[in-house]
């Protein structure tokens, strides 16, 4: 499935694809995504495949169709993209035999620590961990405190390899590992990547015949700079031997992408990112209060206030312009509107919040 259809903007010989299956990694900006595709899929009135009263497919349970609000034997969708445990067999039995699977990777030693701060709370053996800064010190023993069959404990070890529904515990040397790697490879047509995410993108436009304006964004579930620890050579180091697994997967489509951008062509890309940045940057000045993200106390509207981890205030949102002309008033407001409104927008009564859902989770423990 490894084939791509590149096409040129402005003389297309190919059809917009509409049948889509994005898995949702963790920690990968990948809400920012989940937004492009939920105003793609508004626009062209997809059918979704939504989760059954959650914003996630039951994660961290392996996906199964069962698990898709008002699912009946047979039923067929045109968009999969909410959290899951990713099973192929389940997933490829409710999409068109074309659909184009994608996903994103993050850098696995920062991918850890946005992880271990993000989710830390919910996750009981971090917990015992002494000292101000508790990253470190489990960097510095992890086995003292790791415990594979410990609540929640996929979040701090190899979470992109668990994401994809593989051991996330394995030796890095078992032949398991290549071979989950290669079938990854075999699935998804594309591998994006955090790092280079305006070029990511411009390869999923092309990948799916799609317009510039269908991949415009803003940035969503930013944290605040002050939350996000500055890891040092040495406690890189250690985060990214901690999750070899993820390396060796990050670092195999980190070589795929790049032949895939050389394949698009190295100066086309500049250019085809440098007009990204450049409507992101205009439909900025037209839609965002001060042209930037706040703090979660100074959003104005609720609707427009993300979901904070339990305990904090860290993830950053954004206040609407007031006087914004009626031609961009409805777009703006669609970039902006945070995942869990969104999906209530699109039709998903979410009567499990993502708060309620961890303090439940705690209480079962």
């Amino acid at each position: 499935m490894n084939g791509s259809h590149f096409t040129s903007e402005l003389s297309k010989t190919c059809t917009p694809r509409e049948d889509i299956m994005f898995m949702k990694t963790h920690k990968t900006a990948s809400s920012t995504i989940l937004n492009i595709l939920f105003r793609f899929g508004q626009k062209h009135r997809l059918k979704f495949a939504f989760p059954n009263g959650r914003n996630d497919f039951y994660y961290p349970s392996y996906f199964d169709r069962s698990q898709v609000k008002d699912y009946r034997p047979g039923m067929c969708f045109n968009i999969v993209c909410n959290h899951m445990r990713f099973n192929y067999e389940e997933v490829h039995k409710l999409l068109p035999e074309d659909t184009i699977y994608f996903t994103i990777l993050r850098n696995p030693a920062y991918l850890f620590e946005s992880s271990f701060h993000y989710f830390g709370r919910v996750i009981p053996f971090t917990w015992k961990i002494s000292g101000e800064d508790k990253l470190a010190e489990f960097l510095r023993e992890p086995n003292r405190y790791y415990d594979p069959s410990g609540f929640n404990s996929h979040y701090l070890k190899n979470l992109l390899f668990f994401d994809f529904g593989y051991d996330n515990d394995l030796d890095i040397n078992d032949p398991k590992v290549k071979k989950h790697i290669k079938t990854i490879d075999e699935r998804f047509h594309l591998v994006m990547l955090l790092e280079y995410f305006d070029e990511s993108l411009i390869l999923l436009k092309d990948v799916m015949c799609w317009d510039l304006d269908d991949i415009l964004y803003f940035k969503l579930n930013v944290r605040k700079d002050s939350t996000v620890s500055r890891m040092t050579g040495d406690l890189y180091e250690k985060a990214s031997n901690w999750n070899k697994i993820d390396s060796m997967l990050y670092q195999y489509f980190n070589a795929t992408f790049w032949k895939k951008v050389e394949r698009y062509g190295f100066e086309r890309m500049e250019r085809d990112v440098e007009e990204l940045r450049r409507r992101n940057d205009n439909m900025q000045s037209i839609c965002i209060d001060g042209g930037h993200p706040v703090d979660a106390n100074a959003i104005q509207e609720a609707s427009l206030k993300p979901w904070q981890p339990l305990g904090e205030r860290s993830i950053m949102g954004y206040n609407l312009k007031k006087n914004i002309s009626k031609k961009h008033r409805k777009l703006c407001r669609k970039m902006l509107t945070p995942e869990l409104q969104y999906l209530s927008e699109l039709g998903v009564n979410l009567w499990i919040t993502k708060l309620w859902s961890y303090i439940r989770d705690l209480l079962k423990w």
